[in-house]
């Protein structure tokens, strides 16, 4: 197949389908008739040789073939995107864009405070919206310029995306002042005979830990379980129930809480926080604003990788 064969809108037409899944999105999305945007799925269909979309009940779901070509037409439709925008610019300052940041509850919890105070600074008019990042189609979504950055531990991440390292950390357990776990230093015999809170967050990171302390042996007495962080520290502050956590979560809940942080008495990964954002605008003027931005207030100076 030559390239002279092949209309660049049918491929626009082809990455919006793999992104909405229905015929009918796409079409409002780029402002055809839905039958423009079928006719060009039967162009794109004979132009291949393969369905490469299929009617199912959950819209249209792409054939394997559409899924091996997905990231190579994705990728080179933002790098003719970016080399046509290349003169644009980006102002903070009077600038209305809204963004969109992939990030848990624990991220929301330890990234937005300060981010947001700069922002005022810097951007009055910005605004900006959080999706979880544990997303089935957080990927999708980021190659589709839904979601403008991602943070976090996100394996899932890798090819036509890059990523810059936050920081690590470790984890910690958690408890209200004048526990009776309130000493200098934990022993791993307490922290077993402890009554536990525990966060099933499937998908992150801290999935991992779970697994580890759920193989152990002994293994923790779990009285309660959460879907997420942000109830731990009202819950702790009135119970006798001892958490693990990230440390960084940690450090924000001690205080307004009333809790204490001891070191792990379990030997647990550390885990690295990374920020990530999709090839197609890594030379974006607005999205390098922003990870800058999170960069400068978050990130460990030292050990930093791009």
């Amino acid at each position: 197949m030559k390239l002279e064969e092949i209309d660049l809108n049918l491929l626009v037409v082809f990455n919006q389908l793999l992104t909405e899944r229905k015929v009918s999105r796409v079409a409002e999305n780029l402002g055809l008739g839905q039958p423009a945007v079928s006719n060009a799925l039967a162009r794109l269909r004979k132009l291949f040789d393969d369905e490469l979309f299929l009617r199912t009940a959950h819209g249209m779901q792409p054939t394997p073939f559409a899924e091996q070509l997905a990231e190579s037409i994705g990728y080179a439709l933002g790098m003719i995107h970016s080399a046509v925008n290349a003169r644009s610019s980006f102002d903070p300052a009077t600038s209305q864009r809204s963004f969109s940041v992939g990030m848990t509850d624990i991220g929301e919890i330890y990234f937005l405070p300060l981010l947001m105070q700069r922002i005022r600074q810097l951007a009055p008019s910005v605004t900006i919206s959080t999706v979880r990042n544990t997303s089935l189609h957080l990927r999708d979504a980021m190659e589709a310029g839904q979601v403008d950055l991602a943070i976090g531990l996100l394996p899932q991440l890798k090819a036509g995306f890059f990523q810059r390292r936050l920081f690590e950390q470790r984890y910690v357990c958690l408890f209200r002042q004048g526990h009776a776990l309130d000493l200098k230093r934990m022993k791993a015999a307490d922290f077993f005979a402890a009554e536990h809170v525990a966060v099933v967050s499937a998908g992150t990171g801290h999935g991992q830990v779970d697994e580890i302390l759920d193989n152990h042996s002994p293994q923790r007495r779990v009285k309660l379980k959460v879907p997420h962080f942000v109830a731990i520290g009202h819950i702790l502050q009135s119970t006798d129930l001892i958490a693990t956590v990230p440390e960084r979560l940690a450090e924000r809940m001690v205080q307004p809480f009333g809790l204490k942080q001891l070191p792990h008495p379990v030997d647990l990964p550390r885990i690295a926080i990374n920020l990530f954002w999709h090839a197609k605008y890594h030379k974006d003027p607005a999205n390098q604003w922003l990870r800058n931005l999170i960069f400068e207030l978050h990130a460990d100076r030292v050990g930093a990788q791009p």
